[in-house]
């Protein structure tokens, strides 16, 4: 036992000071997308037909991309010759608002900065909330990514932000996976326990919009053809840094 706390003291203090610093990420990493609009030549909507999922929409020549939609593969990036499409490492990504995903072209960098959702009812959970989480079908990308913040390199429960077991004891709801009919049922049950005023968070692209499994029969494309959303996190699956400065833009903390 001595020999652990002995290590552990020589680990030393090894949580990112998040958000008060920014922290590292890869170059490789697909987040906020920027669009030039003078660099798009309209017609021949190669970004668009590139796209597996529909998240890009060029051939009009107004040219935007649906991050409720986009999965961030860079297909479009890669097939536009025109460079009007460039992906940069930008976490910030989470919105209040589904319209608000829909990014435009505007040929300048993005001010990629999550839009605090600020409804008042939100204040009585500025000190601790606690979450329930409904896995509604996904492939367990998001939930991995969700379980990473309970690490000791991000420790979400410093914020007074934790995952509860039962939803009676949960302040809101936190859901991934594109809600299967099978779990449709589950899911509306869960968010019923829950005592008001209570907090509904999409999670990753299938949460979205039903990303991959849009329009199939057995999927109901997303969360709020069920339920009202109060925050879209978008990405497949996002970024830990991406979930957790979504939720803190709830109480405008990020």
């Amino acid at each position: 036992m001595f020999k652990i706390l002995k290590e552990r003291l020589k680990q030393g203090y090894r949580t990112f000071p998040f958000p008060k610093e920014r922290p590292t990420i890869p170059d490789r990493f697909k987040g906020y997308p920027l669009l030039d609009r003078t660099k798009c030549r309209g017609g021949c909507d190669e970004c668009a037909k590139s796209c597996p999922f529909g998240a890009v929409d060029g051939g009009s020549g107004d040219l935007k991309i649906d991050l409720g939609k986009c999965v961030f593969c860079g297909e479009c990036e890669r097939s536009c010759g025109h460079k009007a499409i460039t992906f940069y490492p930008e976490y910030r990504l989470s919105a209040g608002k589904r319209e608000d995903l829909i990014i435009k072209g505007n040929g300048a960098k993005a001010a990629a900065r999550t839009k605090a959702v600020g409804d008042k009812k939100f204040k009585i959970f500025t000190r601790s909330l606690k979450l329930r989480e409904v896995s509604a079908g996904g492939c367990n990308a998001c939930e991995l990514d969700t379980n990473v913040l309970g690490t000791l390199s991000y420790d979400l429960g410093r914020f007074g932000i934790e995952f509860v077991a039962s939803p009676r004891h949960a302040d809101g709801i936190f859901v991934t996976g594109p809600v299967t009919n099978n779990m449709k049922e589950a899911l509306v049950k869960t968010y019923d326990a829950i005592p008001g005023p209570k907090i509904v968070i999409a999670c990753g692209s299938c949460a979205v919009s039903g990303g991959p499994y849009a329009g199939h029969p057995e999927t109901n494309n997303g969360v709020d053809t069920i339920l009202p959303v109060d925050l879209y996190i978008p990405g497949c699956p996002p970024h830990p840094y991406t979930i957790l400065d979504g939720l803190l833009s709830l109480f405008g903390k990020s």
